[in-house]
């Protein structure tokens, strides 16, 4: 075996969260009357935690307004607390790829930038037959990936070495904590980023690529 241990990108890699995201900021921009997204611009905007999702969907000049995006962000999250798993759903062979992974004795864990709440609520729906050793969002006092405590924190908790360890991710922010934290990195086509240009990283174009790169 390859890898003892893999974590886990949550939206974009496990899940695909994105039309979900999308419809909750939409809510918060128009409860102001603000210009409203499509899919494919909050593509660009996902992974970096939901206070940066907020700055970068309101216009040019509120981005700055701190009270401002305090307040869209309090709807932001009344809204997908309530509508999380509407149109959400695992990507192509994640599912069987996860049990096989725990069937052949592999550790799981999730590392997110999505506030916890809501990493633990859909982790916990999709895959709950699934023991993970962490599913680690984002949580007050703690930074957002790529710092590596995240890395450091999943590490104490499973007890597996950081030569054991693989961080599997759909975007550059992921594959950065995967080098941060001393680990390897697994990259997947089926994302939020294009990742598959990027010279001398490995990535899985499938679910079933994924699992042979993670267990030989």
């Amino acid at each position: 075996m390859k890898y003892k241990l893999v974590i886990f990108d949550l939206d974009g890699t496990l899940l695909d969260t994105l039309d979900d995201l999308s419809a909750a900021v939409n809510h918060a921009m128009q409860q102001r009357g603000f210009p409203l997204h499509t899919r494919d611009e909050y593509m660009k905007m996902v992974g970096h935690g939901a206070r940066n999702l907020m700055r970068q969907a309101l216009p040019t000049d509120h981005k700055n307004d701190e009270t401002l995006i305090d307040a869209v962000l309090a709807d932001f999250r009344a809204y997908y607390n309530t509508h999380i798993d509407v149109h959400t759903q695992p990507f192509p062979g994640i599912l069987e790829l996860v049990k096989k992974l725990h069937q052949e004795g592999v550790m799981l864990a999730v590392a997110s930038n999505k506030f916890q709440e809501g990493t633990e609520h859909l982790i916990k729906e999709f895959f709950p037959e699934i023991p993970f050793v962490a599913i680690l969002g984002n949580r007050p006092n703690f930074p957002l990936k790529p710092d590596p405590e995240v890395v450091g924190e999943v590490l104490r908790r499973s007890g597996a070495k950081r030569e054991e360890t693989v961080m599997v991710g759909d975007s550059d922010t992921d594959m950065e904590t995967a080098v941060n934290g001393g680990i390897g990195g697994i990259a997947v086509s089926w994302g939020y980023r294009n990742m598959a240009d990027i010279p001398g990283l490995k990535v899985a174009k499938s679910a079933e690529e994924l699992l042979i790169m993670i267990l030989s």
